[in-house]
């Protein structure tokens, strides 16, 4: 991104928030890196470098503020809004494919070779793909050293380092500290009760319109999967080494996250999922600044500032739910849903009980009571026609889907290419436009999306005043790019 001094410099002078996570301040007189917002004295021009990525920072040999911590801010707004190679690549670094398969792994994701993709990354984040996922591994170290009581061996394995001795010097180099002497800095505090059970907190960019996205994932919420209970979201996950569950509480300047998981290197993967599902890295005050130009809108962003898209932690689950959804009440996809999942949850626990006495009492505890992920695409194939409850070509829908995703014709991941997979998504039988255009917005995070042949979308911009015809609300919406999305969320809650 390009970053004028003199308007980064006025952002770190008034300590303004909204820039956190867009840039990084770095003090040559002090050795350390910062947030734009940290609350000590700023410091003089001459003493200042600004920096796209915490990885440059530390590349340019920068420790870590320990007081505004701003390798814990939030993401940058830019991966929702880009959807290029660059986007794409820091989505799925996010995601921990760089730890689980290597830069080769991600630079084949993308279709690129190792050395273009390096390229890429350099010339606009300040560093490469391997420093971005080590950066990412000290910030996940140092949470699990001040969360929990783990030996300092096992908190090097689950944040992604190769050794132990290459675990204690990225540490020593980005805190300007040894591991252990960060847990002594932890003081008496205790870590949570329960093996695996990690707290921190998730950092957004005010306002938050907390209650809007409550409501939503409230009415949807599968029995079984998911809850909202005393102002808090709990939901199991479905992870790249495990099972887990996480409770989500919104609260001032952050959203409180107690997440307990069966394989801790699942942290950053659960971390970066959470953060999507709430919209956390969105820059509110960008989007609210050009819908609220609208005379139409300006009175709902006034009343509800902050409002996000609430997305998914399982795109997979939200295509079944999408297609499940078509033509029909949330009420009524809702009860299919349920259905659904009870009689594969079912079959499952029976064969793992009848199969299986090496499972786990972690996986026995997900299959026999409590929160868990939504269905897998192989759990999904194996059951039989009578477990769906709804018409023969809707089925088949939600069987070409998880076909499609178990041989790979069909990508659903972080990084994928928004373009493609909606293409790829129309040629599916049962799968059309508005299918597609919802798991845009909702599962790849496109923020320009209007779900314009939406009933209640169309319903809401009648009780707006706005024109409530498909073609007429599409020419219309032109004056919201690039924020159509969030004018889709504001039109389902005005109706």
């Amino acid at each position: 991104m390009e970053m004028d001094f003199e308007r980064c410099y006025r952002a770190v002078d008034s300590r303004d928030q909204r820039f956190d996570g867009w840039f990084y301040t770095g003090v040559t007189s002090t050795g350390i890196y910062c947030r734009p917002s940290c609350p000590a004295i700023t410091p003089k021009r001459q003493n200042v470098r600004f920096f796209p990525s915490a990885a440059a920072a530390q590349g340019a040999g920068l420790r870590a503020c320990r007081r505004c911590r701003p390798d814990a801010a939030p993401g940058s707004p830019l991966w929702d809004v880009r959807a290029d190679v660059v986007g794409r690549a820091m989505r799925l670094i996010a995601d921990g494919v760089v730890d689980r398969a290597g830069v080769p792994g991600l630079a084949s994701r993308l279709g690129y070779t190792e050395r273009h993709l390096h390229r890429m990354l350099s010339a606009e984040m300040g560093a490469g793909p391997l420093a971005l996922a080590r950066a990412q591994r000290a910030q996940t170290a140092r949470i699990l050293i001040e969360t929990t009581d783990l030996a300092m061996a096992e908190i090097a394995f689950a944040a992604g380092f190769g050794s132990v001795r290459q675990f204690n010097d990225t540490l020593r180099e980005v805190y300007a500290s040894a591991p252990s002497d960060l847990r002594t800095a932890r003081g008496r505090q205790q870590a949570p009760a329960g093996a695996g059970t990690i707290a921190l907190r998730l950092a957004y960019r005010p306002p938050l319109h907390a209650r809007a996205l409550l409501d939503f994932l409230a009415v949807r919420a599968l029995p079984g999967v998911e809850e909202v209970r005393d102002g808090t979201y709990h939901r199991g996950l479905r992870l790249p080494h495990g099972t887990g569950q996480v409770a989500l509480t919104p609260a001032e300047g952050h959203v409180a996250a107690t997440l307990r998981l069966a394989d801790l290197r699942d942290l950053a993967p659960a971390v970066a999922r959470c953060r999507r599902l709430l919209d956390l890295d969105a820059d509110p005050a960008a989007i609210d600044a050009t819908l609220a130009a609208d005379p139409a809108l300006t009175p709902t962003v006034t009343v509800e500032p902050g409002i996000r898209v609430p997305r998914s932690v399982d795109a997979f689950e939200l295509a079944v739910r999408a297609i499940i959804g078509q033509q029909v009440s949330v009420r009524s996809a809702k009860t299919t849903l349920t259905r659904l999942l009870t009689t594969a949850h079912t079959r499952v626990d029976h064969e793992v009980v009848a199969t299986d006495d090496g499972v786990s009492g972690q996986q026995l505890h997900d299959q026999r009571g409590g929160l868990r992920g939504f269905l897998s695409p192989e759990e999904l194939l194996s059951v039989p026609d009578s477990g769906f409850g709804m018409p023969v070509g809707r089925r088949e829908a939600l069987r070409g889907l998880a076909r499609g995703v178990v041989d790979g014709s069909v990508d659903l991941a972080a990084g994928v290419d928004r373009e493609e997979a909606v293409r790829r998504l129309l040629t599916l039988p049962g799968i059309g436009p508005w299918t597609a255009n919802y798991l845009a917005m909702r599962a790849f995070g496109d923020p320009d999306v209007l779900l314009s042949s939406d009933l209640a979308v169309r319903r809401g911009a009648a009780a707006l005043g706005l024109p409530d015809t498909q073609r007429s609300l599409d020419r219309y919406a032109e004056r919201w790019r690039p924020w159509r999305s969030y004018a889709t969320i504001r039109l389902w809650r005005a109706a």
